[in-house]
């Protein structure tokens, strides 16, 4: 009896249903609109509403799904979307999305934003204002895909750039050279015997005296010198050294008493004429002058400096007398580094001269330079140069000085001189002004 009730009940509730249905179904089947407006600001862009599937978006890719408008389905409830409650007779039920799953999934970062969609409504994405297009790069930004070149570390080298160990080494030229404190002494001498003094060891007096307060300054260098700086020097740079003042300051005395005035007339005939030097031998043997803040005069420093401490004869044809029978003076001053050749080619240059050496053979004789009397220098070559197995009818000191001007004199001069019979006499030295103004 109850079954038959509720099978009776049941009959009558179904046409009820059933009226109810025709007014939902249109709704359904109608399409959900589509918003014109938002298609119609994406044309540009051709921008198509699109869904992003979450599990297959990219950081930089997003991959549009397009959605035919007339073909919009309700959607259904997947196994993780909202779940569709049970009805009761004469009810329809309709699928309400949750809040948080209605949304669009939401472009990974770099990417646009979806907005939210209402339910029947298809959502456009919109970029922001501050997003960048996917197809427009960022100046000096790589293109998507390209590698863009590395940028120099700061401690890495450029391919223009020389490697520490690869620099090229600047060739340095002689005058670039720093000199040594010696050296760069010398050369404070060098301009005023290159402007004073001619390749023949001629000076001109006239016009040095007019630039006597150069020469003097000059001087006053020596005088300035620190004695511990020149202690320091090599003992070729000292020997240039003292030549150097020794000669300087032998132009100084003749230029003060330049033009030489005679004495008397005796004493101009004695002496072989008004321009012999001669006439100032005294001022010259009197001058005195200050080296290191010390008293010298010529006599000392060749006692004590050319005799006996630096012991080199040729020293003595690098010394001015200031007359035409004297060693030339040089235009350059002395320097260590090359004193040796300085002095070999100063006594070669004397002996070329017929004042200092010369053979006469006809008359079986050897001219010599009274420089080589013993009174001179004579015994100034006997320790060095003076042996027994040549020369051996002079005495010692000529035996000595022949055998030292063998070394510089042509060859078939050094045979007769060996082997010859001659006698050997010293010329009369000419003290005639070395003048060339």
């Amino acid at each position: 009896m109850a079954k038959r009730l509720v099978v009776l009940t049941v009959s009558l509730m179904i046409p009820f249903f059933i009226s109810g249905c025709p007014s939902v179904e249109p709704e359904l089947a109608e399409p959900p609109e589509v918003d014109t407006r938002t298609l119609q600001q994406a044309e540009p862009d051709k921008i198509e509403p699109v869904y992003v599937e979450p599990d297959k978006t990219k950081p930089d890719e997003i991959e549009p799904v397009v959605t035919e408008p007339d073909e919009v389905e309700i959607a259904k409830a997947e196994p993780n979307g909202p779940e569709l409650s049970e009805a009761e007779p004469g009810e329809v039920l309709t699928v309400e999305p949750e809040p948080n799953e209605v949304e669009l999934s939401k472009a990974k970062p770099n990417g646009p934003e979806l907005s939210e969609a209402e339910p029947g409504e298809v959502s456009t994405a919109e970029p922001e204002p501050n997003d960048v297009e996917l197809s427009k790069a960022e100046p000096n930004e790589p293109e998507p895909g390209e590698i863009a070149p590395a940028a120099p570390e700061p401690n890495e080298v450029e391919a223009t750039s020389a490697e520490p160990n690869n620099l090229e080494t600047p060739k340095v030229e002689p005058n670039d050279l720093k000199p040594e404190p010696a050296t760069a002494f010398h050369d404070k001498c060098a301009g005023m015997l290159k402007d004073f003094v001619d390749d023949k060891g001629m000076v001109d007096y006239e016009a040095l005296r007019r630039k006597r307060h150069e020469l003097r300054a000059l001087l006053e260098e020596f005088n300035r010198l620190d004695p511990h700086e020149y202690k320091s020097w090599p003992k070729e740079d000292r020997i240039a050294f003292w030549i150097n003042v020794y000669n300087l300051q032998k132009l100084k005395v003749v230029t003060d008493n330049y033009p030489i005035q005679p004495l008397s007339r005796w004493l101009t005939i004695l002496y072989g004429g008004t321009s012999s030097i001669r006439h100032i031998e005294a001022k010259i043997a009197k001058h005195k002058f200050l080296v290191m803040d010390e008293e010298f005069n010529f006599a000392i420093i060749e006692k004590r400096f050319f005799r006996s401490e630096f012991g080199d004869p040729r020293i003595f044809f690098a010394l001015s007398d200031a007359c035409l029978s004297s060693p030339p003076l040089r235009d350059e001053p002395y320097y260590g580094r090359k004193l040796g050749e300085q002095l070999d080619d100063q006594t070669k240059r004397f002996l070329s001269s017929p004042r200092a050496f010369r053979i006469d053979r006809e008359e079986q004789t050897v001219y010599l330079s009274a420089k080589f009397q013993s009174s001179w220098y004579g015994n100034e070559f006997i320790k060095k140069f003076a042996i027994d197995r040549k020369f051996k009818d002079q005495t010692p000191e000529t035996r000595a000085v022949l055998n030292f001007i063998t070394n510089y004199v042509p060859k078939q001069e050094v045979s007769f001189l060996e082997v010859g019979n001659y006698t050997i006499k010293y010329m009369k030295y000419d003290w005639t002004i070395n003048d060339g103004s």
